[in-house]
């Protein structure tokens, strides 16, 4: 029997020099690969006789050049954010959260957020069960807006897109926006707008054991490719449906008409944003191919960032969802307040950038 553990033993510490080889091999042909992705679709729009001074060559190049470009970088963030999930679960985050006061909860809520691998579409078991085990409503509600619009996805998107600038001003400004509207919310006092059966389960008895376990680095980047396979299988529709339309405006829209729309000059531009991202649903990922598309057109920084954020955060399917758990009131209060802060990061967005 012993033996049997030692061999076992030693041949996980045999696989764990493996995986790290196999890693460190992919990021060696992942860097050089990422940087001629241009220059590899310049040379097939050649082969098809097309030029990008074209529209409809323009179109395709940006088509060519960005799906794997978003693909790629979405690979690498959620590879590496799948291995960081194995330090965290919804037991501990719930741990982490309740009992906290308003304030330093909110801000908690909000930074947990950011590296927790929840969404939008989590929204009614994470209320649920936040709730249940004592986490203030407010505190939730930071959360909640901070898991899908600061998410790593997004971060790292942006910053492989845009540069570290962007990123970190959204981060800065998406963490505003949660930790404002959670406090908003909990000051309000609105656990009466809680459906009846969500608050008959507020401070109910919940197990928050779990076990924690030491884990293998090869359990862990095992669980980094499952995260690879389970979250691009989810999104790279979107993000192929996502390159399409920002092909499209990237080749056929008038940068002259995109930036009387969306542009700096235009004060009601960033409203009318926030409220043409709402009837939509998408993700970061779907959605930043987008973004990028309509920043090379000359809409404004902030004003895209506005959009994105209010498809994000504030889509119809969501508030359907949330619709299950929370009254018309606290749905709207909700909206309302998340609606105001994307208003003011739009702004400053377009001042600072």
């Amino acid at each position: 029997m012993s033996n049997a553990g030692q061999n076992s033993e030693g041949g996980l510490r045999a696989s764990t020099p493996v995986w790290i080889a196999g890693v460190v091999a992919a990021a060696v042909l992942w860097v050089p690969l990422y940087l001629n992705l241009e220059s590899g679709a310049e040379l097939l729009i050649g082969a098809f006789g097309l030029s990008r001074s074209s529209a409809f060559g323009e179109a395709l190049h940006f088509f060519i050049y960005e799906v794997p470009k978003v693909l790629m970088l979405l690979l690498a963030v959620v590879f590496a954010m799948g291995v960081v999930h194995t330090f965290i679960s919804p037991e501990r985050t719930r741990a982490l959260l309740s009992g906290r006061r308003l304030g330093v909860g909110n801000a908690m809520a909000a930074l947990l957020g950011i590296v927790t691998p929840f969404c939008s579409c989590s929204a009614v078991p994470l209320f649920i069960g936040f709730l249940q085990a004592g986490v203030p409503l407010g505190v939730t509600f930071s959360f909640l807006i901070s898991a899908p619009m600061v998410n790593e996805i997004a971060l790292g998107l942006l910053f492989g897109l845009f540069g570290w600038q962007v990123a970190l001003l959204y981060m800065a400004m998406g963490l505003m926006v949660a930790i404002s509207a959670g406090m908003v919310i909990g000051r309000l006092g609105m656990e009466r707008h809680l459906e009846e059966w969500v608050r008959k389960l507020q401070n109910s008895a919940v197990d928050d054991s779990f076990e924690q376990g030491e884990l293998t680095w090869p359990k862990r980047f095992e669980e980094g490719l499952r995260h690879v396979r389970e979250i691009v299988g989810r999104v790279w529709l979107y993000i192929v449906a996502g390159v399409a339309l920002g092909a499209g405006i990237h080749g056929y829209v008038p940068q002259d008409f995109m930036a009387s729309l969306m542009g700096e000059s235009a004060w009601w531009s960033v409203p009318a944003a926030v409220l043409l991202g709402v009837p939509m649903y998408s993700n970061a990922a779907g959605i930043i191919p987008v973004v990028e598309a309509l920043i090379g057109k000359g809409a404004a920084l902030g004003t895209v960032m506005a959009f994105m954020m209010s498809v994000i955060a504030l889509s119809a399917p969501e508030m359907l969802i949330l619709r299950k758990v929370l009254r018309p009131t606290l749905i709207a209060v909700f909206a309302g307040v998340v609606a105001a802060g994307i208003l003011a990061v739009g702004y400053v967005f377009n001042l600072v950038l």
